[in-house]
């Protein structure tokens, strides 16, 4: 499909060139010639018309399809994409990429296996060779905090340092506290 692209683009921009330049050199003997090929081809396309008024009608179906199967798809295939994040794992063996999404799994499946843990939502951010995480957490409501804190700290550091070979940047955790069971 590169390879067609370029293609493509090249020969629109020679068209381009030719165009421009002939306009350049001789801007009123371009414009005359312009005219009076329009008007052949209006002349032409209107004997067409009125001599195969069918073909005439299949050749505007053929192009309206060729516009809207080939021409469409081609520019929507040169949108670019929004790239997934990644991070660099750091590997003497050779180049190894992680998706933030897949990082985010593990360590929301990680966190969630942990006492007094109901929810974890994972948010992870990749700055160059070290990640970012935002970690939103549900707890038990009767936890001890700081502990808790620790905990989650620790298990996070060593799911991402010593289990994923990743250097963890700033982490932060936001805590929510489950409602209390009602009629207690």
């Amino acid at each position: 499909m590169n390879t067609l692209n370029r293609i493509i683009a090249i020969c629109i921009l020679l068209v381009a060139f030719i165009l421009l330049a002939a306009l350049a050199i001789a801007p009123f003997e371009s414009i005359d010639w312009l005219r009076i090929q329009l008007g052949n081809f209006n002349v032409w396309a209107t004997a067409f018309q009125h001599n195969n008024a069918l073909f005439f009608n299949l050749a505007r179906l053929g192009l309206a399809l060729i516009a809207f199967l080939i021409v469409i798809p081609l520019l929507l295939a040169e949108i670019p994409r929004k790239k997934e994040p990644t991070v660099r794992l750091r590997s003497g063996q050779g180049d190894v990429q992680v998706t933030a999404e897949s990082i985010a799994k593990r360590l929301a499946w990680h966190l969630d296996q942990l006492a007094d843990v109901i929810a974890v939502s994972p948010t992870v951010t990749p700055k160059g060779e070290k990640v970012h995480i935002n970690l939103d957490v549900e707890t038990s409501p009767e936890i001890d905090v700081p502990m808790k804190t620790e905990e989650i700290m620790l298990v996070t550091r060593e799911i991402i340092e010593k289990d994923m070979g990743l250097k963890l940047g700033k982490l932060r955790i936001n805590i929510r506290h489950a409602s209390y069971p009602q009629g207690i």
